[in-house]
Parts: C-alpha cells; structure tokens; sequence
C-alpha cells in the first residue's frame, strides 16, 4: 500500500480546491441556479452536487484506498484514511449572492482531521493547514502567510462570533449565549466556515455554535489547531462529531466552556 505525508495530501487537496473553485464561481449568482430541496429540508445547488462530484472523482483517482464521506453523496463515518467534504459551506449565501461560502476539504486519519482546506473564491481568499505544517492564508493569488490567533487573555476583551441565534435557541441554548454575549467585549453572528478562518487569523477570539455535521467542520479544525486555537464541542469533545463547535484562541477555551456547563 502507498503510503501519503500529509504534506501530499495538502497539496492534492489544494490542487482539487483550485479545480472546484472554477466550478463553484462560474454557478455564483447564475441566473439559470438549480435549487432543488434535500430530505432534511435544507436547499441543494446544481453547484453543490457538481463540486462535489469533481471533488470525489480527484480523490478516487488519486487515493483509491480511502473513503469519502461528504454533503451531498453521503458515506459513513469511517476508520484508516477519510476524505469529509463539504462542496459548498454556506449553500444559503451562495444562493443570495452573498460572498460567504466557500469549499471545505478535509482527509481525516481514524476520526481524527490532520488536513484541511477552506476555499473562497468569492471572498478572493484560501486557507490550508496539515498537522505539524502549520496554518497558511493567501489572498488573490498573493504571497501566503503564516496564521496566528489572537494573544486576548480576558473574556471582556475577546470577539465572539456565535453563528445563529435561532441555531442556539433550537438547542434550548438562548440563555446561554446571552449571558456568553454580555461577558465578552464585543458579539457578532459572521457565520459559516468564516468565522472560523478570522479566529485562526487572529481577528476574533471565540466561535461557538450548534445543529453542525462533520463535513461543516473537519476541514476547519487543523487550521484553527495548527494556527495556535483550540477545537471542540461546546461539551469539550474533540473532533467533528459531536454537532457543535466551540474554537476559541487556546486562551480562552477553558473559561467559556465553563460558562457553558453553567446552564442559565
């Protein structure tokens, strides 16, 4: 059996990200979309179902011992080497012309996400990392940089992004993330895969939210890690199973998960 570093795996999954890029933007904002609605009820693209396509025909030419778990074409969480994909991140925006979405990549080692890609070429931006590499930003094409997160100590200095209130209130969770809201200095609801790549860059502190599935976060975690962050469910569960996320700076982890086990 061949065996891959995940510097190989980061750069096939950089070179598919490119490949879907083309595909993706080319349907944003296209005025003959397909919009069709899955079992779950959530909206579907003809963008959506073709990125992931093109993304599982690369990774089956290229790793053709490894599963794939995505979005749209579905699989079962797996042992050994796992690709989890989510062709287009934020389907709601890219059928509204906002320019928050983006494709997420991820290959997972027995659960556990050690490369990840975050494309967004509305955005003009891509994010990368693989464990032990680092975690890498560049925009337009321009010189890729290193990424950090915030040195913020203080929940009341910290930047939160809580996603959706309407995702905390179907938790039953309202409470809690306006009591988290009042703690820290400042509250916004970015959304989506973006939030998560401010937090690795360093411009916010915290990300928090719920009603998540593994292809909306694999990808994000080796980022955040790698860029110096924490990863996991508001229970502190590592890993994207769990269907919810906390991330915060490192700093910060341990104090808002406390706030969070505190139920108001």
């Amino acid at each position: 059996m061949t065996e891959y570093s995940l510097a190989d795996d980061l750069s096939l999954a950089l070179a598919i990200a490119g490949d879907a890029d083309l595909i993706s933007i080319d349907r944003y904002t296209a005025l003959d979309l397909v919009v069709t609605t899955k079992p779950d009820r959530t909206p579907v693209t003809d963008a959506d179902q073709a990125v992931e396509r093109l993304i599982r025909e690369r990774i089956e030419a290229a790793r053709p011992g490894d599963t794939i778990l995505g979005e749209e074409y579905g699989g079962d969480r797996g042992t050994g080497r796992q690709w989890i994909i989510d062709p287009i991140d934020g389907t709601a925006n890219f059928m509204r012309g906002v320019p928050i979405w983006g494709t997420l990549i991820s290959l997972a080692i027995d659960g556990t996400p050690l490369v990840g890609v975050v494309s967004s070429p509305a955005l003009g931006k891509r994010w990368w990392a693989a464990s032990g590499h680092g975690a890498w930003a560049e925009t337009h094409g321009g010189e890729a940089r290193r990424l950090a997160v915030s040195g913020i100590a203080e929940l009341s200095d910290a930047s939160l992004s809580y996603n959706s209130l309407k995702g905390w209130d179907g938790e039953g969770r309202i409470d809690d993330v306006i009591a988290l809201s009042r703690s820290v200095g400042r509250s916004r609801a970015i959304g989506d895969m973006w939030s998560y790549m401010l937090l690795a860059e360093g411009a916010i502190d915290i990300v928090a939210e719920f009603d998540l599935k593994p292809w909306d976060l694999a990808a994000l975690i080796p980022i955040v890690e790698e860029a110096g962050g924490t990863f996991t469910s508001t229970d502190g569960e590592a890993g994207p199973w769990a269907g919810s996320a906390l991330a915060t700076n490192g700093i910060l982890h341990a104090t808002v998960l406390a706030q969070l086990a505190v139920r108001s």
